[in-house]
């Protein structure tokens, strides 16, 4: 492996744990442990599973513009958003795309950020050149971040803290954790109930090893993060979107709130505004659905999608076999008129068409804790 690799607080626990070690957003990162995606995906189903996810930017935005000032970057309602309470939101560029997907939680002393390992720098320079001026940004290197997800995450971590069971889902709040102050959202990727914890990054080797002693948790890596996510219905910046996909095409309109909508007391003002409002309008000329494999085949990501007469409809951006649902599931970009519940397509795969079916997301239902 290429040593100029970053790594993670937590780099020599993975290599003691017997983690494989991949490249990934220029770091060296576990894809899996011993025992293998497949196991660790399912223990994340059944039990809980621990994730390094310190890879991922943090970035703290203060000051009594910051909330305002960060609206004319994303077209989601910052300013009406309550303490403690944690959103969905996204980057937009001058024709609509997606520059990166983040979570925002407004907690007491500013707007908390997670954002792509893959796009953090470009993200910061995002902000400092744009919002610079309006408010405080502040790069936060010196943490790490945690994930503990799956049924059994909140009762593991009640007993390093039973306060941390009065989150629901989408909220945060500061909590000791094995003797250090954490900030704690319950939230994940997995669509399983769970965590993120943002720890100091000298403390959280400590609070890894607490979690992992609880007899319900085990380390998960990046290939069951994936195909957790993608049974979950969930969107991977820079395969699923990127910038030239629209938060219209990609199925994510549900994050624009109305007060940020045509109409809305603070509509527009956000990068692509007239593209996107346009989209919501009329809708999108393509769309981003779930495909479900009839065939025990599994589809990845680049496969062509075609009709029964082999013209071409879309291409798929996400595809494994599902561990949990046990049939192919896809993610793809289709012409509008043929993204359809229960529409027939066919993948084109080493020169054969494997029939597909279009399909709801998640393909594996939410367990949040709301």
């Amino acid at each position: 492996m290429s040593t100029d690799l970053l790594h993670t607080p937590l780099h020599a626990l993975h290599v003691e744990l017997g983690a494989k070690m991949v490249p990934f957003a220029g770091y060296a990162m576990p894809v899996n442990y011993p025992t293998g995606i497949l196991a660790e995906h399912r223990h994340c189903r059944d039990h809980a599973a621990l994730f390094d996810v310190s890879h991922m930017g943090q970035l703290e935005l203060s000051g009594d513009d910051a909330a305002l000032a960060l609206e004319s970057l994303v077209p989601v309602d910052v300013v009406d958003l309550p303490m403690g309470k944690q959103r969905y939101a996204f980057f937009t560029n001058a024709s609509g795309g997606l520059l990166d997907d983040l979570m925002i939680c407004r907690r007491a002393s500013g707007l908390f950020l997670v954002v792509n390992a893959g796009c953090k720098d470009a993200d910061t320079r995002h902000l400092v050149t744009n919002i610079g001026h309006r408010c405080r940004i502040t790069p936060m290197p010196e943490r790490a971040l945690l994930a503990l997800q799956g049924p059994q995450a909140a009762a593991v971590l009640s007993r390093l803290n039973p306060d941390v069971a009065a989150l629901t889902f989408m909220t945060g709040d500061h909590f000791t954790l094995a003797g250090t102050d954490c900030f704690v959202t319950r939230s994940g990727y997995t669509g399983e109930d769970g965590f993120e914890i943002s720890v100091p990054a000298d403390r959280a080797v400590d609070l890894a090893r607490s979690l992992l002693a609880e007899p319900e948790v085990k380390p998960v890596g990046l290939g069951a993060r994936d195909t957790l996510r993608l049974e979950a219905g969930m969107c991977l910046y820079g395969h699923d979107i990127n910038e030239t996909t629209t938060p219209i095409e990609a199925g994510l309109a549900w994050a624009i709130q109305k007060v940020r909508r045509p109409g809305g007391a603070r509509a527009g003002g956000y990068p692509g505004a007239s593209v996107i409002e346009g989209q919501l309008a009329t809708g999108a000329p393509v769309k981003r659905v779930g495909l479900v494999g009839l065939e025990k085949v599994p589809v990845r990501e680049g496969a062509v999608i075609v009709d029964a007469q082999g013209h071409k409809l879309g291409h798929v951006t996400s595809g494994t076999l599902g561990p949990t649902v046990f049939e192919p599931v896809a993610m793809a970009y289709l012409a509008a008129n043929h993204a359809i519940v229960h529409h027939e397509v066919y993948a084109e795969v080493r020169g054969k068409r494997l029939p597909m079916r279009v399909s709801p997301m998640p393909f594996t239902p939410h367990r949040y804790h709301r």
